[in-house]
């Protein structure tokens, strides 16, 4: 079902006269790849002679889905291009330092050399360098500005407090969609603040490609986003950074070729979901990475109620789409029938069927009308136990969603809160949901599910209790240490968190706290993963500013036993700033160690066990453990006159617990989300290798996931997947006549040639 699209190729005008002789006789005098029946070797060299660490790409429309193989050069520029489909490709060298080469025909079986071309100035060879590159030029407020003092003053919006919170709002509002520094971004037909101004209010039409009715939704909420900043002073930024651009204005630095084992990866790349916007994406049960195996890789495509489908064997895709009834279930639908609901995050179980999160429906309601029903009875009777101790009233907005593989049927689980990312626990049957109303922590039981179909004895919720008053802090708290009980009395219960929400941010209310009793938090759960050495569930909470870890486990018998600790990143020496903040996500190792990737650009590390407090008075700020946290700054560059953080943006991670990428158990892989890459991170060397998907630009994953198709086999049985999860598709490298979104696999062989 995929659409194809004519892609605009970037094809060097600038030929090196000099490099025919040079390239051919050191080609010569290479030795020779030898020739396979599915893959194609050779040789880069250009004028200079033997280009190492420079990416080849093969490109073919032959396939039923147009497909990329990307690998990388040896020290000697040598290359080999492995498990390419039956076909035609046009291949092609890009690489810091050059121009795109001309492309040339090839197919498996038949090996060639390749000529790259050096580029003929700094400003032709940073064309193809990361966003988070060119976004290090820009110039924000001076730490000393803040608090902002409004549009009389300096134009800063007096909610801005901090030079941090104003870095925050470039990087969940401006980033949360797009790249930032991205050539669409930096280069505008109108560089003044009416232009820029003029831009944010632009929508895209009624049900396009990418985000369907969502256009006008967007604009707004660009626009918002600048008047958060004081919109002055916002917009002045914005065009102070392209104008100076426009001018000549080149990244300080340069991005490093890749080197090592950044050598060895492999990327293939597939065109899939028909040119719409795709969220997110799972392949394999977390705990289970041989679930699924060899199967299909699943993604949402949210602003047009789909479950996307490739088939790597083939690759084919089809879709999926479903509708949904509160407190009914899911239908799936015919191929000729729209769906307007809004699934967000999948992820595939123990019996390789998939689950959704479904957060509502598509476009707004008639006038006058109430889309959604209210919850089901069970969410307040007194009867559910859950109900009892801590009721949810409101309307049945949001389902966890089930489509089953083998029938490709669905159904649903009508839910009694907000539900946004999902996650299994590792007894592999208890899914467990971020959101919550910004009240809860909620899951489900999919084996009582498949059992019972009764939502009552499924589902399962706790507020969220933090051990305030603890006689002796110093004593580590176990499950049930905490006693849940209907009285909300018996807690210090939270303040107003103004602002706050999946955005991030936030301003709380301070509020006098009882040293007596124990303390109930809130705040929105956005990030959410397992962890696999306790049983304990780790959230990452985006409010208030700079964000907490919250670490749940529901104990022997919930909703009585549930236990909740939090964790806030400390402070600089300044005692003003953080050391990081604004983290999405969170992920766990198997020694219980949390990892968060940061808005900052930065790799957040909390280990609970150094912690000599996870209790007392502080846990109710999340301020009893600063001795637990480290963070380690992304590679590139940073943003001039900050205290913390990079030019990257990091929008979720993965810890991989099975090394279903080939480069060690318990690799922590941040999503780069604004430097085209994954960053994979080594706790024991404490360095990063940095996973680079070159072409199309505009690689801005959310996640990941991995999976391993053949436990017994070499390289080629694993791997890892990413999407490109822009809103705006058309941000890509080749525009509004580009392809839609690519579903990239990411393998690390033993060498830049292994077979």
């Amino acid at each position: 079902m995929t659409k194809y699209f004519t892609q605009s190729l970037l094809v060097s005008t600038f030929l090196v006269a000099t490099s025919g002789l040079a390239a051919s006789s050191f080609a010569a005098s290479v030795a020779g790849i030898p020739a396979a029946a599915d893959g194609i070797g050779g040789v880069v060299t250009s004028s200079k002679g033997p280009e190492a660490g420079v990416w080849v790409i093969a490109e073919t429309t032959d396939t039923p889905t147009r497909m990329l193989k990307i690998v990388v050069t040896d020290d000697q520029g040598r290359f080999y291009v492995p498990e390419l489909p039956k076909a035609k490709y046009q291949l092609f060298v890009r690489g810091y330092g050059l121009v795109d080469s001309q492309r040339v025909a090839g197919e498996p079986g038949k090996n060639i050399n390749l000529t790259a071309v050096v580029a003929p100035s700094a400003k032709a060879a940073a064309e193809v360098y990361p966003a988070n590159y060119w976004l290090s030029l820009i110039k924000v407020p001076d730490a000393s500005e803040f608090p902002g003092t409004g549009p009389k003053g300096n134009g800063i919006s007096p909610r801005m407090q901090t030079q941090q919170q104003w870095l925050q709002q470039m990087g969940d509002q401006c980033q949360q969609c797009h790249q930032q520094g991205s050539s669409i971004t930096r280069n505008l037909a109108d560089n003044t603040i009416e232009g820029w101004a003029e831009r944010l209010i632009k929508a895209r039409g009624a049900e396009d490609q990418a985000i369907a009715n969502n256009g006008q939704n967007y604009a707004t909420s660009m626009n918002n986003a600048m008047t958060a900043f004081g919109r002055v002073r916002g917009l002045a930024m914005w065009t102070d950074w392209t104008q100076r651009i426009e001018k000549g204005e080149l990244p300080k630095e340069t991005p490093p070729r890749p080197v090592g084992i950044e050598r060895n990866v492999v990327l293939t790349s597939y065109d899939w979901a028909n040119g719409r916007y795709v969220h997110d994406i799972s392949v394999s049960d977390r705990h289970d990475p041989t679930q699924n195996a060899n199967g299909p890789v699943y993604g949402v495509v949210l602003w047009w109620g789909y479950l996307e489908a490739l088939d790597p064997k083939t690759g084919k895709t089809a879709e999926f789409g479903y509708k949904i009834t509160p407190g009914k279930g899911a239908e799936v639908l015919p191929p000729d029938v729209a769906p307007d609901d809004r699934p967000h995050n999948p992820m595939v179980d123990k019996n390789g069927n998939v689950w959704m999160t479904d957060i509502g429906k598509n476009g707004a309601p008639k006038p006058g009308t109430e889309p959604y029903p209210d919850r089901l009875p069970y969410c307040t009777e007194p009867s559910n136990k859950f109900a009892k101790y801590f009721p949810q009233p409101g309307k049945a907005r949001n389902m966890a969603v089930q489509f089953i593989s083998k029938t490709s049927k669905g159904d649903g689980v009508s839910m009694c809160n907000s539900i946004h990312h999902l996650q299994f626990n590792v007894n592999r049957k208890d899914l467990y949901f971020s959101g919550g109303d910004n009240k809860v922590v909620s899951w489900l039981d999919i084996d009582e599910w498949a059992k019972s179909r009764d939502p009552a004895k499924a589902v399962s919720w706790c507020p969220m209790v933090v051990d305030s008053n603890a006689a002796d802090p110093t004593k580590r708290p176990a499950p049930g240490d905490i006693t849940i009980t209907p009285d909300r009395a018996a807690w210090n219960n939270p303040p107003e968190i103004r602002g706050a929400g999946e955005e991030g941010g936030g301003v709380a209310d301070v509020v006098a706290l009882d040293p007596k009793k124990d303390t109930r938090v809130q705040g929105f759960l956005y990030g959410v993963d397992a962890g696999v050495s306790d049983g304990s569930i780790w959230f990452a909470k985006t409010g208030p500013f700079p964000g907490q870890f919250i670490r749940f486990h529901p104990g022997s018998n919930p909703p009585e036993t549930c236990h909740t600790e939090m964790y806030q990143p400390p402070k600089l020496p300044d005692g003003k700033d953080f050391i990081s903040f604004n983290a999405r996500g969170v992920s766990v190792d198997s020694k219980g160690v949390a990892w968060g990737f940061s808005g900052n650009g930065q790799l957040q590390r909390f280990d609970r066990n150094a912690c000599k407090n996870v209790a007392g008075a502080a846990a109710a700020t999340g301020e009893q453990c600063n001795e637990g946290w480290s963070v380690y700054d992304a590679p590139g560059p940073k943003i001039a006159g900050t205290k913390a953080g990079t030019a990257d943006f990091h929008y979720l991670g993965w810890v991989d617990l099975h090394n279903t990428l080939g480069m060690g158990k318990d690799t922590v892989i941040t999503a780069g989300s604004n430097s085209d890459s994954l960053l994979a991170f080594n706790d024991t060397t404490k360095k990063y290798s940095v996973l680079r998907v070159p072409y199309p630009l505009g690689f801005r994953t959310r996640g990941l996931d991995g999976r391993i198709d053949d436990p017994k086999g070499d390289w080629k049985g694993r791997g890892a997947w990413a999407t490109y999860s822009s809103a705006p598709v058309w941000h890509q490298e080749g525009g509004e006549e580009g392809s839609g979104p690519f579903i990239v696999k990411f393998q690390v062989r033993p060498d830049p040639l292994a077979k």
